[in-house]
């Protein structure tokens, strides 16, 4: 790959929510605002003759429901929208999916890891923080007055920005090839960011539906939470981006789930490889000191953690020194508080300890 393409950017400007710029032939960009740092999901509409397939749907809420009809009585007038087809269960691509299907008959096309959790989790409303989540931040070592304030707040909630999801869905898995938009697209899963994060490829070489497994400028949140405290998705991720690079060439226009599209893939996969490895080589030059994850942030990221952004990279943290354990470099142990300390194996006060 050392001779493929720079990233470039074909679109400067992206459409402003309830309109669409055409990409490809009856490939259409919309963009829906979302409450939070990162402002915005992309979604696409995808035109046959019977309909519209329309791709990720951005959170819950009247605005962007707004928006959506802004969309249908505007640039997608032409069409009804007939499929509705979710690449991951994170709210922002799924939070309107229950709305597509009850208001506007659409057919839920989606991965069913990602349309089990998300209806587990709209279904699975908390109020307080369960004993189980407070234990894995007091794990991860958490601000002790973060922790106190979290202990009698409501936790975020999928119930509040995604719309129930009713019964029934086609299943989207790997391998298929699907026929939209006049080309047949190639289904590749990835996995770290969202278990079974569908990707579509098309097989004439042009277009990739990326979602957020194919970022241009930011790399998505590996996290570990407490629904399952020793997951690897660093490893997931570093598997999937291995899996899908030989399937990438320069000239493909990758259609993300957030920021601008872009082409020059290969150099692109290279990059989002190189990424967490050079995180987990600076990382565990900095364990030869035991470390919670929460003081890992500073070697981790290169931007300031505050409150709004603690959460993500808390489990972040977590993530790479989870990957680094089932990699046999580092050790933990239990710090009086339920903290775990993370030491490198070999450094002079490592202490090995049952995991």
């Amino acid at each position: 790959m050392d001779g493929s393409a720079p990233l470039r950017f074909p679109h400067e400007t992206a459409p402003e929510p309830g309109e669409a710029v055409e990409m490809a032939k009856g490939v259409l960009w919309l963009r829906m605002p979302l409450p939070m740092k990162l402002d915005h999901v992309n979604c696409y509409a995808l035109a046959d003759d019977d309909g519209w397939t329309i791709v990720d749907t951005g959170v819950s809420d009247d605005r962007t429901k707004r928006y959506w009809r802004e969309a249908l009585e505007g640039p997608l007038s032409a069409r009804p929208v007939k499929r509705l087809l979710v690449t991951h269960h994170h709210p922002d691509h799924v939070g309107l999916a229950g709305w597509f299907q009850s208001e506007l008959g659409a057919e839920l096309i989606i991965p069913r890891t990602a349309w089990l959790l998300a209806r587990m989790l709209v279904l699975d409303e908390q109020h307080r923080p369960a004993t189980e989540q407070l234990e894995f931040w007091r794990a991860a070592g958490m601000a002790a007055e973060l922790l106190e304030k979290a202990k009698d707040e409501r936790p975020f909630n999928f119930a509040d920005v995604v719309e129930p999801l009713p019964l029934g869905f086609t299943r989207l898995r790997e391998g298929d090839v699907l026929h939209l938009a006049g080309r047949d697209w190639d289904v590749r899963m990835g996995d770290g960011h969202a278990p079974e994060h569908a990707t579509l490829w098309s097989r004439d070489g042009e277009l990739v539906l990326g979602g957020d497994q194919l970022l241009a400028s930011i790399s998505p949140n590996l996290g570990v939470y407490a629904t399952e405290p020793n997951a690897d998705p660093v490893g997931e991720w570093l598997d999937s981006c291995l899996r899908l690079a030989p399937f990438a060439v320069d000239e493909q226009l990758v259609l993300p789930g957030h920021k601008l599209p872009y082409t020059g893939l290969p150099t692109r996969m290279v990059q989002l490889l190189d990424n967490h490895h050079e995180a987990l080589a600076r990382l565990l030059d900095s364990l030869d000191t035991p470390k919670t994850a929460a003081d890992c942030f500073s070697v981790l990221f290169r931007s300031t953690i505050n409150e709004g952004n603690y959460g993500l990279a808390l489990v972040e943290a977590v993530a790479h020194l989870n990957h680094l354990l089932f990699l046999g470099k580092v050790s933990r142990q239990r710090r009086g508080d339920g903290a775990w300390l993370w030491q490198r194996i070999g450094s002079g006060h490592d202490q090995r300890t049952d995991h």
